[in-house]
């Protein structure tokens, strides 16, 4: 690396703090919401924006040879060694609806591989982020290290996704099979169910239907707390798709076993 690790961590840190002042002025303000369109109800807000907006200046300015990848703005520079991935409000319906489960997601890849990662959640006072060697959580009891706990039987896990609407066809087939195995099922928490599953709350969190920038963030706090982050269908560099994270990596095999089509 050109540049250390303590200054791209201390970086992150800087964006997730500028972020938080666009979003917490927005939170639960009612603020005026549009529907970017599609073949469903996609959100954005004026928090969105102004918080990516934001966090791309940082960028900019800071390491003007980077690449970024965010949600609203699109791509710049995107073929750079190291490359910011993105999403200001990650779980925006959470956010227009007055609730605390959306979080803002900092991720940094460096020549496609996530060296770092921050979910910072402003509202609760909640921070997540990974170093390069452990994951931690900063709430109001203070500082603490992440890690995934113990369970390697199916059969005892608690599985979480955020919305069944994301499983169609052959998916939803695949993931109600999944459900059926596990000790329970519960929707609803974006972000938060990779954090939940870090800290050592949740065992499996199996979604589809993703952005890179929903995801890569997320992958170094799972890793890092000790839990896997895998596609349902192959390895390969971060994508969108379908991804499933597991917090004992002994649930990985019947995990994709059950998620086969």
């Amino acid at each position: 690396m050109t540049v250390s690790f303590e200054v791209l961590l201390d970086t992150a840190h800087a964006l997730a703090n500028a972020a938080s002042e666009v979003t917490l002025r927005h939170f639960r303000t009612n603020s005026a919401t549009e529907d970017k369109g599609g073949s469903g109800f996609d959100p954005v807000t004026a928090a969105d924006r102004g918080a990516e907006s934001v966090m791309r200046d940082i960028i900019t300015r800071k390491f003007p040879s980077h690449g970024i990848a965010g949600e609203e703005f699109g791509n710049a520079n995107e073929g750079a060694d190291f490359l910011w991935t993105l999403d200001p409000i990650d779980g925006t319906r959470a956010f227009i609806l007055g609730l605390p489960l959306w979080g803002t997601l900092i991720g940094l890849q460096h020549e496609g591989t996530p060296i770092l990662g921050i979910m910072d959640q402003p509202f609760t006072g909640e921070r997540f982020w990974s170093d390069e060697r452990s994951a931690w959580y900063r709430g109001p009891k203070g500082l603490a290290r992440c890690k995934t706990r113990s369970c390697g039987d199916l059969a005892q896990a608690f599985l979480a996704a955020t919305t069944p609407d994301m499983f169609e066809g052959e998916d939803e087939i695949c993931f109600n099979r999944l459900a059926k195995a596990v000790r329970m099922r519960r929707f609803g928490g974006d972000c938060y169910l990779y954090c939940m599953l870090a800290l050592g709350h949740v065992d499996i969190v199996a979604e589809a239907k993703l952005k890179p920038f929903d995801i890569v963030p997320l992958i170094p706090i799972v890793e890092k707390a000790g839990g896997v982050v895998s596609r349902w269908e192959s390895e390969g560099a971060p994508a969108g798709g379908r991804y499933i994270a597991c917090g004992d990596p002994r649930l990985i095999e019947p995990t994709l076993t059950h998620l086969k089509i």
